[in-house]
């Protein structure tokens, strides 16, 4: 298996997958949407709510905001030593004390620990008029995007990596051109390789005419792209995966031993 990382940025990893299968890549994925542990609100106790939602409903958007998580910190409640009841190791407290005229946002979230954090200070909860208050108590854990899509760390998708046979000397060159997508047409009017660079425009060059363009596609070589949320780095939603990737093969193995 060999990896080639084109773009990598805080919250964006865009790499190929070489020598694996289609089964491998998907699992992949899979993994990283779906078992990559994040931080969210899971518990809300609201004391005082003078606003015009519901209690239902604020509880519904805390949970859905996007908690910066540190995972070398806190554990998942199945594994943690306190056996799922609550501790500094498994989960967060956080507050939220205030009174209107005002917006509330994520950044009026007060959090016992500095490192877990909204990752998006200006998202709304609620607005309060004159004299209303609103008086909450929250407790964020880590969970799995499997379990619900709050703690989905990011998007990931992927495709086959494309090869090009480009003739731009072919006799009906000047008669296609004009159905080829003008971002892939260099400035000296011909078809570029090196621009053909997403699936959208890949689709676009396929089938017009393989004589002029023909596209095939690498069963074992995989282009991915990893979006985060902002919980995690793009790179550690990858490193993460393939932790948990590792660890379920050997558990498999360790079963199949001991039949």
């Amino acid at each position: 298996m060999k990896v080639t990382v084109h773009e990598k940025s805080e919250k964006k990893i865009n790499f190929t997958l070489q020598g694996v299968s289609s089964a491998y890549s998907n699992t992949l994925r899979r993994l990283m949407i779906g078992e990559v542990p994040t931080m969210a609100i899971e518990d809300v106790v609201i004391n005082k709510n003078d606003s015009v939602l519901y209690d239902e409903i604020i509880a519904h958007r805390l949970g859905l905001i996007v908690l910066k998580t540190d995972l070398k910190s806190y554990n998942m409640q199945s594994v943690c030593k306190c056996k799922g009841v609550g501790c500094a190791q498994c989960q967060l407290k956080l507050t939220l004390s205030v009174e209107g005229p005002k917006t509330v946002y994520a950044e009026d979230i007060k959090s016992t620990d500095p490192k877990v954090v909204p990752v998006y200070p200006k998202t709304v909860v609620v607005k309060l008029l004159e004299g209303q208050k609103l008086e909450i108590e929250a407790t964020a854990v880590l969970g799995i995007g499997k379990e619900h899509s709050k703690w989905n760390p990011g998007l990931v998708w992927y495709y086959n990596e494309p090869k090009f046979t480009i003739n731009n000397k072919h006799k009906d060159f000047e008669k296609f051109k004009d159905q080829y997508p003008t971002q892939v047409i260099n400035a000296k009017g011909q078809i570029d390789e090196k621009l053909i660079n997403t699936p959208q425009l890949i689709d676009a060059c396929t089938g017009v005419n393989e004589e002029i363009v023909k596209v095939e596609h690498d069963k074992e070589s995989f282009v991915f792209t990893v979006e985060s949320f902002g919980a995690l780095s793009a790179e550690e939603i990858v490193e993460t995966a393939m932790e948990v990737y590792d660890g379920q093969i050997k558990s498999f193995e360790g079963l199949v031993k001991s039949v």
